[in-house]
């Protein structure tokens, strides 16, 4: 088994490669910069385009038009990158385009700290955009995983026609790790459903709301409207409030209606225990080292890690929440992805969040004694 010494930047290259991107736009930004340098010398060499945009704003514009011309799409930033890519992601998510973001977080607010990690944003990625509609939002854990899920993200992205985010750190982004990538399990590459050139082409079409319209790309036998305003099946603008509604309703089912088979996450529950640890991203790693040493002296304890932080993994969650009496979750910023599972949990159980953001990693200890498990 051949084993490499990457960092994560690279295994999400990588990732994307295997997937069969074959479009990239990006602007340099760290820790981001090095999926940029990647991408510019992999993409090319597959007759692929890549391109270093002259922003973040032009990144995302060029990204929507080569995904709804047929083209696989990748881009990648950090966290105020993100901020610039907010327009162009609601138009995304308007115009059902498949895409994946990455975004290799680092310290905030602002510019913040460039070369400094942490986990602050969360809610941004869910909420970045006006209108608030879902999105699919992947947290790797490792280098392996940021390969692994780069890959499931262009899945994703193609099957329920959608931008789809993958939400690393720049701990994961730049460390190394010995990784065996051929050993990883990867499911067939999914296609988007297109449009049979013979027939009518509505950009939007579904008889029920969950149904992923089929797509003629940019180019092909149809003629293409894409609009960043309010409109119908036929992509004309309206300004009827039932067909608005139910434009809305088939944008929110088709993504959270899809919760359970998006869903991903690793368990490691234990009969008998009455305390849960939620975690994702870097903070898992610390996370499993507490368990671990709770169960040396004997006690009980479950853990579940989410790899799909949207649409909330509830059907995972609520299973592993049976018999638990306090649930800890342990972010790497003042208190997000808690709200959701406080949410969840609905006073079921004592839910205590373990918080710090001065650019350090959390530790073992800290995890146990902020979360009164000592």
């Amino acid at each position: 088994m051949e084993r490499e010494f990457l960092e994560g930047n690279e295994a999400i290259a990588r990732g994307a490669m295997k997937a069969k991107c074959d479009f990239f736009a990006g602007y340099p930004i760290t820790p981001a910069s090095s999926i940029l340098h990647y991408m510019l010398d992999l993409v090319p060499q597959i007759g692929g385009t890549a391109i270093q945009a002259e922003d973040e704003i032009a990144s995302m514009g060029f990204c929507i038009s080569a995904a709804m011309a047929g083209r696989k799409v990748l881009t990648a930033t950090s966290g105020p990158g993100i901020s610039l890519y907010s327009e162009n992601i609601g138009l995304a998510i308007m115009g059902e385009t498949p895409m994946v973001i990455v975004n290799v977080q680092r310290q905030g607010p602002a510019t913040g700290s460039a070369t400094k990690g942490a986990e602050g944003d969360i809610q941004f990625t869910r909420w970045g955009t006006s209108g608030g509609m879902p999105v699919i939002v992947l947290s790797p854990s490792t280098v392996g995983e940021a390969y692994e899920l780069t890959y499931r993200a262009f899945n994703l992205a193609e099957q329920y026609r959608t931008p789809v985010f993958l939400l690393t750190s720049k701990e994961i982004g730049v460390t190394k790790e010995s990784v065996a990538l051929n050993a990883i399990k990867l499911p067939p590459i999914i296609k988007r459903k297109e449009t049979n050139p013979k027939k009518k082409y509505l950009p939007h079409y579904f008889e029920k709301l969950s149904e992923v319209p089929a797509v003629s790309n940019f180019g092909g036998e149809h003629i293409a409207r894409f609009t960043t305003s309010t409109h119908d099946k036929t992509a004309y603008l309206t300004t009827n409030p039932d067909i608005i509604q139910e434009m809305i309703n088939h944008y929110t089912e088709k993504i959270e209606g899809a919760r359970n088979d998006i869903a991903l996450v690793k368990r490691d529950l234990e009969k008998g225990a009455d305390t849960l640890m939620v975690s994702y991203g870097i903070t898992s790693r610390a996370d499993a080292v507490a368990v671990k040493k709770l169960r040396a002296q004997g006690k009980k304890i479950s853990s579940i890690v989410i790899q799909t932080l949207y649409p909330l993994p509830a059907k995972a969650l609520n299973t592993a929440l049976d018999g638990i009496k306090k649930v800890v979750v342990p972010e790497m910023n003042m208190g997000q992805y808690i709200l959701d599972i406080k949410g969840l949990v609905e006073g079921r159980a004592e839910v205590i969040g373990v918080n710090k953001m001065n650019t350090s990693l959390l530790s073992p200890e800290m995890i146990l004694e902020k979360g009164g498990l000592l």
